[in-house]
């Protein structure tokens, strides 16, 4: 069953009037509005059996890359049902142009995908992470503060040079767009492994 975490400070806890909850494999998900405005679900891709990709990767080739497995394809349908409760506007949703992300987002069904290149793995390209992320934060910068939500499906490696957490397959940062290229982070949802 999802879980939802949310960390906040008590102030803008009460201002934002944000409900909190976890859901425990015991109980239905309970539908929960949260405040969609300037929400950013910073979200790893769900479960893809393996680390990084096979030598003769190609971007535009699935059969040459590490792909969801069954898991990773409820994981994902279980990811959206959850966003699905937390906000009722449709959200732009961007990906990573890997295969396991694509997927994962469309699996999602909270809006129409579109391929982000500033969300691409650089975890056999190292050299390339600060250039990257300085373009990813300049995305963020772009983001409205009060605008519709966003879904942004990425790698770990990408997630956690942004925000520091390293996360779960299948696992979303909540962040809040604040005009700058480094929104806060509000809180984390988790996909629970359905075995």
């Amino acid at each position: 069953m999802p879980k939802l975490v949310r960390r906040r400070s008590l102030a803008v806890a009460i201002a934002a009037i944000l409900i909190v909850f976890s859901v425990s494999a015991s109980r239905a998900a309970p539908s929960a509005a949260v405040d969609s405005k300037g929400l950013i679900v910073l979200m790893r891709h769900a479960e893809a059996p393996g680390v990084g990709d096979p030598p003769n990767f190609r971007l535009r080739d699935c059969a040459t890359q590490r792909n969801l497995d069954a898991n990773g394809r409820e994981q994902a349908r279980r990811a959206g049902d959850l966003l699905r409760t937390m906000n009722s506007p449709p959200a732009a949703v961007y990906s990573s142009q890997w295969c396991r992300c694509l997927e994962t987002a469309r699996l999602l069904e909270v809006g129409p995908v579109q391929e982000l290149p500033v969300l691409n793995s650089f975890f056999d390209r190292r050299e390339e992470q600060e250039t990257q992320i300085a373009s990813l934060r300049r995305f963020l910068a772009g983001l409205p503060a009060d605008g519709a939500p966003v879904v942004l499906v990425t790698h770990q490696v990408v997630v956690t040079a942004l925000t520091g957490v390293f996360p779960a397959s299948g696992e979303a940062v909540l962040l809040r767009a604040n005009g700058t290229g480094n929104p806060v982070i509000d809180g984390r949802i988790t996909v629970e492994d359905p075995k």
